[in-house]
């Protein structure tokens, strides 16, 4: 197991360092903060003051020597439009996302595994294509089409959830459905395909031939090897909604980590974007190694072929 965990960590490095390097020169596409920070008449030495005072004036291979130095002590910097530490932002704005998409990812896989295993139980039934066709289509929903449409109907038309902000939980609902609808009409497919060879497979059979109940049979034998396609796919939708949270919180005004790197491109803040992103990619590279290590736990097969 050990071995496996090294050999996924160390595959695992190679994007952390493309997105190392790539948030230095990417966050500088945005453009030169100086126009936005200073007034149009701004004279020539006030914006060779500022460039300097931020460290903007130095080539620019120097300005990356400087933020992979400051990368290695944990210090990003600080942000031109507060003038607070940025990694200190960064910080403060992730629980609100974690939160946001831990609840959206539960939400989901319940979901999936109730909508999932009961259109199984019953193949090619009217309740199998009805959910087969829910399923498919939350899958083929936009998020912003979602959320806007959401935002219209539920608060603006009856007024019953508000538009943005956190306070209450009706303010978790839009937000919440927004991310939930993709996740679960996915994972309902996978369930549902899963729980359907499961269900077939000889020891059902067996199972129900010595006298198991349809409960037990569903969830202590074919629910449990359904689970290592299902565990695999909702890790690769647990980072999608850490991605898509971008959005989201933008549309909503959720405080997170989304709405942060928003703000950051539009206010040109590079030292608040570098220190945002590279958090969310660390989190995403250490969510990928616990699902992997979740999945080598659930399936030897997957340890054993790494391994070789």
């Amino acid at each position: 197991m050990l071995t496996f965990l090294r050999r996924r960590m160390f595959t695992s490095l190679i994007p952390l360092i493309i997105v190392l390097f790539g948030v230095f020169f990417m966050a500088r596409l945005t453009g030169d903060p100086t126009n936005l920070y200073l007034p149009v008449s701004a004279t020539p030495d006030q914006r060779a003051e500022f460039a300097a005072a931020n460290g903007l004036d130095k080539p620019i291979w120097q300005q990356m020597t400087d933020y992979l130095a400051g990368v290695f002590h944990l210090d990003f910097g600080e942000s031109l439009k507060t003038g607070q530490e940025a990694a200190g932002m960064a910080l403060r704005a992730f629980p609100a996302t974690l939160q946001l998409a831990f609840v959206t990812l539960v939400l989901s896989i319940l979901g999936s595994i109730i909508i999932g295993c009961w259109a199984a139980y019953r193949p090619n039934s009217l309740a199998d294509r009805f959910s087969s066709l829910l399923s498919m289509t939350a899958a083929s929903v936009p998020d912003f089409w979602f959320a806007i449409t959401g935002i219209w109907i539920f608060a603006v038309v009856f007024g019953w959830l508000p538009t943005s902000g956190t306070g209450g939980m009706l303010a978790w609902v839009l937000p919440i459905a927004t991310l939930m609808i993709r996740p679960l009409g996915v994972l309902t497919q996978v369930v549902r395909g899963a729980m359907v060879s499961a269900l077939s497979a000889p020891y059902v059979k067996v199972a129900r031939s010595k006298g198991a109940g349809d409960l037990r049979i569903v969830t202590h034998h074919a629910l449990r090897n359904a689970a290592a396609p299902a565990l695999t796919v909702a890790g690769d939708l647990a980072v999608g909604l850490i991605n898509g949270a971008v959005i989201v919180e933008a549309i909503f005004g959720w405080p997170g980590i989304g709405k942060l790197m928003i703000d950051s491109i539009l206010q040109r803040d590079f030292a608040v974007l570098q220190a945002a992103v590279l958090l969310t990619a660390i989190s995403i590279f250490i969510l990928n190694i616990v699902i992997d290590a979740g999945l080598a736990l659930l399936d030897p097969r997957v340890r054993d072929k790494a391994t070789v």
